[in-house]
């Protein structure tokens, strides 16, 4: 593949241009005619920015961030009532004990994707109360890992039952 030269600049080419004018033709060889200056080159069109891909508006509206203990929007009073005294019994169970906290975290997630699919309204993770005043680190985690993404369109209200503080019940959503 040959290879393309480089544009002359203007002072280039009245250079060239003198030092040709100044060579003699070799006896016998008449002079090539003179090559006219190639036209300037054409601005290359002007680049028109493609449209911005259009950005397909979310299934439902981020939901706002869970709190523990604090009765969500959506929720009646009653029910709310009954969750918050333990009188609504889970459907199904999640004891953590002994888990290390990534493990933990990748169990409450597929409990919860499963617990739904399975049509489940209300289910407990057992976190335990932990050795320090505020709760161990499976109980303290816990609300930031419902708040995910992934999980937080999936649970609708969490709660401490009272005879239970070691424990969150979960009132899920239904499935529609």
């Amino acid at each position: 593949m040959p290879r393309r030269g480089r544009n002359l600049t203007e002072q280039e080419r009245a250079l060239w241009r003198a030092y040709v004018a100044a060579v003699t033709p070799l006896p016998g060889h008449a002079l090539p005619p003179v090559p006219a200056a190639p036209a300037e080159p054409a601005p290359p069109p002007p680049v028109v920015a493609a449209p911005a891909p259009s950005v397909k508006p979310a299934l439902r509206p981020l939901s706002p961030v869970l709190h523990v203990g604090v009765q969500p929007g959506g929720v009646d009073s009653q029910r709310w009532k009954d969750l918050r005294r333990g009188r609504t019994r889970p459907e199904r169970t999640l004891d953590l004990h002994g888990r290390r906290a990534q493990d933990a975290w990748h169990a409450v997630r597929a409990f919860l994707h499963a617990a739904q699919a399975d049509g489940l309204r209300c289910v407990a993770v057992v976190t335990g109360k932990g050795p320090v005043p505020d709760g161990g680190v499976l109980r303290r985690e816990l609300p930031h890992w419902l708040n995910a993404p992934d999980l937080r369109p999936l649970v609708l209200g969490a709660v401490h039952p009272a005879p239970n503080q070691g424990a969150v019940h979960l009132l899920l959503r239904r499935r529609r």
